[in-house]
């Protein structure tokens, strides 16, 4: 059981023990009257009685007070014990430590200890014996307070006195109540460090309201920054793409022919010793080619050289690489006039090139027939062109070989050239068309001579583009139906002449370019095609149209699915006049 327990068992048995006298106090005064009635001549005698029993109850007061006091004294002085034992133990340098904590005592156990003390003073103020003892004579207290100081010498021997412990406990409160007033200096300096701590996260505080100003104005302006850079970024590559799709326009419109459509010769002189550059400004202003600077950029990246002085004649029509190879190949030495140009029409075969070479100039129409049936010379045109004449040298029982490859356009005649210069000239604009075509010709299943051949029945067949592609599907169609063909074109070509109607008889004629009783495309070409009609071979319109015919007095072409139908438009629109 620990000493606080005890102490209040103590102090409860001392509270029964006072109840108790007290109570037999009590029981004396209620007897006292009725003795006094009895016994008056015994006065002195009773009041002697009287006396011993309150020194009694003093006694026996005192003693268990003084007990009572020496049992605090003998518990204050067991607890002080292990507290210097340790304060001996104890290093000098945890003096300093144990100090601090003595200073540094709990708030609560003093407190606790101040109660205390009071609780002891007003207990002795309001005790009840001590109201019996003013009302006692004066011998009688003079007589307990002999024995209460006897008591407190006595106990003075052992323990301090009560009013030691008192005035030591209103010490030690005052003492906690200075330290309370009083902190420490570590206490100080933990408030001046705390003050410190505020003061400069206060500090801080502000400067980082301060740098968040900052970074977000920072913020702003990179926003700001970045935005300007993106639309200035934006508009610069939108100038770029612009600039960029213009020159390709330009580029590639400087490539083409200024005029397709015009023929008209135009003649211009190339001094000797002109550059590139020159040559295309002199085109230019001839107005031959739409920008010189395209023509000298096209020339060296083509690495075209070795361009001759002289007169020539070029056509608005010509592409750079025609008039390329006109300058390679020289000019004249004086100007041209118009009989020396040389324009073939579209659909021409090889006689009628002839007799207009023959008219136009001073070579002879046999001469030039001679050409077209020279072996050695189209061996060498072969050789030149492969991917253009290879075809066109494996084909059997043809007419001319070069048939179907004079390309019908404008050519410059020179004294001073020979007509295989012109011939060539010729081959070359057709290889020069058809290069595009040759990848395109391959998937379809075809050659070149196969296209050929379609598209000089094209050409006669049909008037507009639109029928042109039409009519090519027909052909298309019949082939594939293993249907000859049945071109009037093939007749007259096997005849030799012109004729406005074919005949049933013509139709008979023993030749391999009677498409009438041969099927398939036959030997070849039966003229020399268009740009145009090559097209429309190489992109037909889709049908399902095996006959056609046309209006001889309008050119319009019908179309049939069926022999019977076809029979009724021929006599509707053929047959009608007779």
């Amino acid at each position: 059981m620990s000493e606080d327990q005890n102490q209040h068992s103590e102090e409860g048995s001392f509270k029964e023990q006072i109840m108790r006298a007290l109570e037999e106090g009590r029981k004396n005064r209620e007897v006292e009257p009725t003795k006094k009635a009895s016994s008056i001549s015994a006065g002195p005698s009773k009041t002697k009685k009287d006396t011993s029993d309150d020194d009694d109850l003093a006694s026996s007061y005192e003693r268990l007070f003084g007990n009572r006091q020496k049992k605090e004294s003998t518990a204050a002085e067991r607890k002080s014990e292990p507290i210097e034992e340790e304060i001996k133990k104890e290093e000098p340098l945890k003096k300093e430590k144990e100090s601090e904590k003595k200073v540094h005592l709990d708030d609560s156990e003093a407190k606790s200890k101040i109660r205390k003390e009071r609780k002891k003073s007003t207990a002795e103020k309001t005790s009840p014996i001590k109201k019996e003892q003013t009302k006692e004579p004066l011998v009688i207290q003079e007589k307990k307070a002999e024995s209460r100081r006897d008591e407190s010498k006595r106990a003075a021997k052992t323990v301090p006195s009560k009013k030691k412990e008192k005035a030591e406990g209103i010490k030690q409160s005052k003492h906690d109540e200075h330290v309370e007033e009083e902190p420490s200096i570590f206490q100080r300096i933990g408030e001046k460090f705390d003050d410190l701590r505020n003061m400069d996260e206060d500090f801080e505080g502000d400067l980082s309201e301060e740098s968040n100003l900052k970074r977000a104005e920072r913020r702003k302006e990179d926003r700001v920054v970045r935005k300007i850079v993106y639309i200035l970024t934006i508009g610069i590559l939108i100038v770029a793409g612009i600039l960029a799709i213009s020159g390709y326009n330009y580029v590639s419109a400087g490539l083409k022919p200024l005029d397709k459509n015009d023929k008209k010769l135009v003649q211009v002189e190339v001094p000797s010793g002109s550059s590139n550059r020159q040559i295309g400004d002199i085109l230019e202003e001839g107005e031959v080619i739409r920008d010189g600077m395209v023509f000298n950029f096209y020339t060296k990246f083509k690495n075209l050289t070795n361009f001759q002085a002289g007169y020539y004649q070029f056509s608005p029509n010509m592409t750079l690489d025609q008039i390329s190879k006109e300058l390679q190949q020289g000019g004249s030495a004086e100007p041209l006039d118009d009989a020396s140009k040389l324009t073939v029409p579209e659909g021409y075969d090889v006689d009628k090139i002839a007799s207009l070479v023959a008219k136009k100039t001073d070579f002879k129409k046999e001469d030039f027939i001679k050409v077209m049936k020279d072996d050695k010379f189209f061996e060498q045109l072969k050789a030149q062109y492969p991917d253009l004449l290879t075809d066109a040298g494996n084909a059997k029982d043809v007419r001319y070989r070069l048939e179907g490859y004079l390309f019908p356009a404008t050519y410059n005649v020179h004294k001073n050239r020979s007509l295989e210069d012109l011939v060539t000239q010729m081959v070359d604009t057709t290889n020069q068309i058809l290069t595009p075509y040759y990848s395109q010709i391959k998937e379809k299943g075809l050659n070149v001579q196969e296209v050929m051949t379609l598209a000089s029945l094209v050409e006669k067949e049909g008037v507009t583009q639109s029928d042109r592609k039409k009519i090519a599907q027909v052909f298309f169609n019949r082939i594939e139906a293993q249907m000859p063909l049945q071109s009037d074109i093939s007749i007259l070509y096997a005849l030799g002449e012109h004729k406005e109607v074919v005949t049933i008889k013509d139709t008979e004629v023993d030749s391999p370019y009677n498409l009438y009783t041969n099927t398939g495309y036959g030997p070849g070409p039966f003229d020399n095609p268009s740009q145009e009609a090559i097209l429309a071979v190489l992109d037909p319109t889709e049908n399902d149209y095996i006959y056609f015919v046309a209006d001889i007095s309008t050119g319009k072409v019908y179309y049939a699915k069926t022999y019977e139908e076809h029979m009724e438009l021929v006599e509707k629109y053929v047959n009608k006049e007779k």
